[in-house]
């Protein structure tokens, strides 16, 4: 598509329906909706925003903008179906009071302490891995590498026995993946079937913890259970489905984040050497990966009266999908926005959302991406891709299936 297509195809852009090329690489079009539709209403009624002013006030704004999914996932899921009951519940898709209490509990977990305790074991984890990969040549960076590391982090984080964590990615990735705009049958009916068992599973591991529960300093599901640091307990549907909110959040976006980081920096070798020359640049290294390739590249928000966006009347009720991507590349915020650019500041992305709604795992996601990736270029300075790169085919979440790359 030359720009005059692309422009066009942005004006008239269906999230359910994509023209081609938009999965593997939306940010020509996102160039063309900040250009020409930043508020670009959709077919089903909904709208679309991709300027970064939007977002930014929207997620702040709780009252006139919530985060309850009821009215949207009820007829895309089916009202009392697994995977309503799981979005319409987790921390992500609720407001107060539900969000609330659980996001006390999960602060009051992810302290600063509590999260530098995590790095030793971190540390182990990936360096467990790179032992792994030396010596074989070529290897899959996500298979081998940035899928493994969430799955560890978030497993230690509740405690879950090592030989039980076989499943979790696959329930993840069909959980979250039914948050995509358009699902076809097998993907919906796989989504709710990963939620009843990842539910099974939960309801086993919640009553042996009961039974002998953990360090509540260490072990995020003993406090859960106890409903430490919040005003009340978590009902068991609540407690569950956040459980499963959990080790999802954590997995799929902290994958992104490595692989798309080491995609960038095999892409732009300049700043890779810029990495290699100076390693004290890794934590901006890691905030300009979030901006630039958003691991989560698309949130949402529903109105709660009736809302005027550039001369458009928004009734009640509207969902708004908040393109990150989008607004991580506004040229009023971003100088050269296209550019890769690891010494960059300020660096105002949303990659984490925003207002009471930011991500609650932000430090442990950053944690995990600078040292999976500070270690891996340490090990492997001169690692590089081979063809066959595998997008991972989803318009919310932005990354690879597969990345196979010859280690040096």
């Amino acid at each position: 598509m030359d720009v005059q297509d692309i422009a066009a195809a942005a004006k008239a852009l269906d999230l359910t329906d994509p023209p081609p090329g938009f999965v593997e690489d939306p940010f020509p079009f996102y160039d063309a909706l900040l250009a020409h539709a930043p508020v670009l209403p959709q077919p089903d009624g909904s709208v679309l925003l991709s300027r970064h002013s939007d977002l930014d006030r929207i997620y702040r704004d709780t009252g006139l903008y919530s985060s309850d999914k009821k009215a949207a996932f009820g007829p895309k899921f089916g009202v009392g179906s697994p995977l309503f009951e799981h979005h319409t519940t987790s921390l992500v898709f609720s407001d107060p009071p539900l969000h609330t209490r659980v996001r006390k509990i999960m602060t009051s977990a992810l302290t600063p302490r509590a999260i530098a305790r995590m790095e030793p074991g971190l540390i182990d984890t990936v360096d467990h891995l790179l032992d792994a990969m030396e010596g074989r040549g070529q290897v899959d960076l996500i298979e081998d590498f940035a899928s493994t590391i969430p799955i560890q982090i978030i497993g230690n984080l509740l405690d879950v026995p090592m030989d039980e964590r076989g499943p979790l990615r696959d329930w993840s990735l069909a959980i979250l993946g039914a948050l995509e705009p358009a699902l076809t049958e097998e993907q919906l009916a796989r989504g709710h079937d990963a939620v009843d068992e990842f539910k099974t599973y939960l309801q086993d591991l919640v009553a042996r913890r009961r039974a002998q529960p953990g360090d509540p300093e260490t072990d995020v599901l003993t406090r859960l259970i106890r409903g430490e640091g919040a005003d009340a307990q978590l009902s068991e549907i609540e407690l569950l489905q956040n459980c499963i909110f959990i080790l999802n959040a954590g997995h799929e976006t902290t994958t992104n984040l490595i692989g798309n980081g080491l995609a960038l920096l095999n892409d732009h070798p300049d700043q890779r050497r810029k990495l290699l020359d100076d390693p004290d640049l890794i934590a901006p290294a890691i905030e300009e990966v979030l901006r630039f390739r958003s691991p989560n590249q698309f949130g949402n928000r529903e109105t709660t009266a009736a809302v005027e966006l550039d001369g458009l009347t928004l009734p009640v009720g509207t969902n708004l999908h908040l393109c990150i991507g989008a607004a991580n590349r506004d040229p009023s915020v971003f100088t050269d926005p296209h550019r890769f650019d690891i010494t960059r500041k300020p660096n105002r992305h949303l990659a984490f959302a925003g207002g009471p709604h930011v991500c609650v795992g932000l430090t442990l996601a950053r944690m995990e991406g600078r040292i999976a990736i500070g270690r891996l270029l340490d090990r492997f300075p001169n690692y590089r891709l081979l063809p066959g790169r595998v997008p991972g085919g989803r318009i919310r979440f932005h990354g690879y299936a597969a990345l196979p790359a010859e280690l040096a």
